[in-house]
């Protein structure tokens, strides 16, 4: 018995909870297959979820495949929701990527691809809606070679393409070895020395034709697809199968079934080749041959349930009392009920109160989670996403992209603004890349976003767990600040109005792009108390989060350039004196002034997100494409036109793509195809600055911020 821990991934409707319900009502999990459109099925278990249609958040249920126990989280395929995805593939062994017959690589699906690819996590991918009109074999395997990725294995060919009857026929042709040839040598030599052989022998070599007609000569791969018409098998396949779909077909090429079976599960498990199966999760067909290629070609979870405590939470809820819980892969070691475990960057310590894995298709309570289950926990009070349980492991670096967009988060009539802003805290639990911003004098929470279906879905939530109904203002941009040069200033202890027991100063230098914030020291570390430094820090951070613009400036080093306060002074026979000597509260209070004051010395250039985008279309529709794009300030960087259609790429401002995608299909009669993705930030040179109200005390007006700074230290 071993364990995997399976991800199906897709863009949006191209099947993938469909095909997770298959996969349940295959392996016996479930006695009816439910539909995505009757909003009944198993891991879509939010209301918004089933009235939509859509996978909001990642879902865990577990089965078995003979001796095989699969943990499989279904995962989001929105765009909105790409960090949802990101946090899951940590916890991965092996992946399904879903592909539509009908649409084929779509935008989602590229950068999906992309990701799994990055971090070398093994990958099948399966081809649905064979059963559906417009569906296609030929030109989705040479869009998957062209545009994902050349090193795939055809599984089988399609019978009945595009009807009802569609049907999956197991079988691996010969061309197959040219693929696995590239990472293995051995296995390229047998096949050189079994084709010399044969043509020697024979003369030649008859094209043998998979279901559906079609031929292609051994030793062309993939690059044969070329030459290959819509609806036609994979030239060179057998009819028989084997337990993965193999054949014996290319044994006369001098490669046997075992020795192609092992030279494919082992480049499988290595990344370095992607099996593909076709099929219909509405159906059945080719579900079966799917199944046996996820036992045989995927690893099974690794790592010793003897050694050291090591985990990692991919996401936390909320249960029916308010609860957290955690859900939590254990790549080492075993986790137990009632264990004290350190957790998170700052190792804090929890208690496991509870625990639940998962178990033939729901989760059962359980004492123990030893290396390589993924587990429900309770007791961790303080824990949140992306949190290291036990020892931290060498994990992969997550690449979220920033959210880039913002809305104002309007309370309904009647609505209690206190508990608006604790449900919108427990929602930033859920997922921290949701930045909450409290603005006290407005009395308003501003959220971010990664888009509009986004908005809805927190709308929705609110509505649906808290009993709130909101609005929202219009979406705006993110932007960010970033110094135009130097500047210094300081702030002396008892001099020039200062009324903080604090002398502090500081000098802002530009730093690379990409490069965050670095706090440096010019004066002696012994020099004063090490916490009146930290304040000093911490009080940096925090005051960057709102530049001169309002925006958060980043990209720069901040010296600590002059340091000195009072020393603890108390009167005879009574205690200490507040009024004579420094705290934390004075380089606290202090810090925002002189860093603001030496960011207007060296001045901020306010950046704006940009997306990279590729558009797809017909070639005879660029010019009704350009001008929309020049008005939208995107710059088309490439033009390239393929037969019919034209691929466009460039850049585009981050606020401008919902307009891009609303506008595609009527310019390009519904044929458009839109990918974008954040890229970098760019300089804004036109028009007005954008500000972004503040939300803290306003350290660029010395008198208000003084009178609020002041008010809240004598407090």
């Amino acid at each position: 018995m071993h364990l995997l821990n399976l991800g199906i991934l897709a863009h949006v409707d191209a099947g993938k909870t469909s095909l997770t319900e298959r996969l349940l009502h295959s392996v016996g999990v479930i006695d009816e297959i439910g539909r995505v459109d009757d909003g009944n099925t198993r891991t879509d278990t939010l209301a918004l979820e089933r009235r939509r249609g859509i996978t909001i958040k990642s879902a865990v249920v577990s089965f078995a495949i003979d001796d095989v126990t699969v943990n499989l989280i279904d995962t989001p395929g929105h765009p909105d929701f790409i960090a949802e995805v990101e946090r899951v593939l940590g916890v991965l062994d092996g992946a399904v990527l879903v592909v539509s017959a009908v649409e084929g690589v779509q935008a989602q699906t590229r950068v999906l691809m992309r990701t799994l690819q990055r971090l070398r996590i093994p990958t099948l991918l399966f081809v649905n809606k064979i059963d559906r009109r417009g569906a296609r074999y030929d030109g989705v395997l040479r869009a998957i070679a062209e545009r994902l990725t050349p090193a795939i294995v055809p599984m089988g060919t399609v019978g009945g393409l595009g009807t009802a009857g569609a049907r999956f026929v197991p079988g691996v042709g010969a061309s197959a070895v040219d693929v696995l040839a590239e990472f293995d040598d051995e296995l390229l030599a047998a096949y050189v020395e079994g084709s010399a052989m044969s043509h020697s022998t024979e003369g030649g070599m008859s094209h043998d034709t998979g279901e559906g007609g079609g031929a292609m000569s051994h030793g062309t791969g993939l690059s044969g697809l070329s030459g290959m018409s819509d609806g036609t098998g994979l030239s060179g396949m057998s009819h028989g199968t084997g337990s993965s779909g193999m054949s014996h077909a290319t044994e006369s090429s001098g490669v046997s079934h075992a020795t192609l079976h092992t030279a494919l599960t082992a480049q499988t498990r290595h990344s370095h080749t992607h099996p593909v199966y076709f099929g219909s999760a509405i159906t059945g067909a080719g579900v079966d041959a799917l199944i046996s290629g996820i036992k045989d070609f995927l690893p099974p979870a690794a790592g010793d349930p003897a050694g050291p405590l090591s985990g990692t939470v991919f996401k936390v809820e909320r249960g029916p009392a308010g609860e957290k819980v955690a859900y939590a892969r254990v790549f080492s070691g075993t986790l137990r009920t009632r264990d004290r475990i350190p957790f998170g960057e700052a190792r804090r310590e929890g208690r496991v109160t509870a625990i639940r894995v998962f178990d033939h298709g729901t989760d059962v309570q359980g004492d123990a989670v030893p290396a390589g289950r993924i587990a429900r926990l309770w007791g961790l009070t303080d824990i949140r996403i992306g949190d290291a349980i036990g020892e931290p492991r060498k994990a992969y670096e997550h690449v979220f992209a920033p959210p880039t967009l913002e809305t104002v988060v309007v309370p309904g009539p009647g609505a209690d603004r206190r508990k608006l802003h604790l449900a919108l805290t427990q929602l930033a639990e859920q997922d921290p890349l949701i930045d909450l911003r409290y603005d006290e004098v407005r009395q308003e929470t501003a959220v971010s976003l990664y888009g509009e279906v986004q908005k809805e879905v927190v709308q929705a939530t609110l509505a649906d767990e808290f009993g709130l109904d909101v609005d929202f203002r219009e979406t705006t941009t993110i932007c960010i600040e970033r110094p135009a040069g130097s500047g210094a200033a300081v702030e002396f202890n008892k001099k020039d109005a200062n009324p903080f027991l604090a002398t502090v100063g500081l000098r802002v230098d530009p730093a690379p792009t990409g490069s965050g914030v670095d706090f440096r020291l010019e004066v002696e570390l012994g020099a004063m108390p090490y916490a009146f430094f930290k304040a000093v820090e911490d009080s940096v951070r925090e005051t960057l989060g709102q530049g001169l613009h309002g925006w958060q400036v980043t990209d720069c080093t901040v010296t600590m350039t002059h340091s000195g306060y009072s020393p603890r002074q108390s009167h005879a026979h009574q205690g200490f004196d507040k009024s004579m000597s420094s705290t934390g509260a004075d380089f606290r209070g202090v810090t925002p002034l002189v860093l603001i004051e030496a960011l207007r010395r060296a001045r901020t250039q306010v950046y704006e997100p940009m997306h990279r985008f590729r558009i797809e279309a017909p070639a005879d529709t660029l010019g009704a494409l350009l001008p929309v794009l020049a008005a939208l300030r995107a710059v088309p960087r490439t033009t390239e036109t393929r037969g019919t259609a034209c691929v466009l790429e460039g850049a585009v401002p981050a606020g401008r793509v919902h307009g891009l995608e609303q506008r595609l299909p009527g310019l390009t009669r519904g044929e458009g195809e839109l990918e974008s993705a954040f890229d970098h930030y760019a300089p804004i040179t036109y028009g007005t600055v954008p500000e972004r109200p503040r939300t803290d005390h306003n350290p660029l007006n010395r008198k208000e911020y003084l009178l609020n700074a002041t008010r809240r230290v004598g407090s």
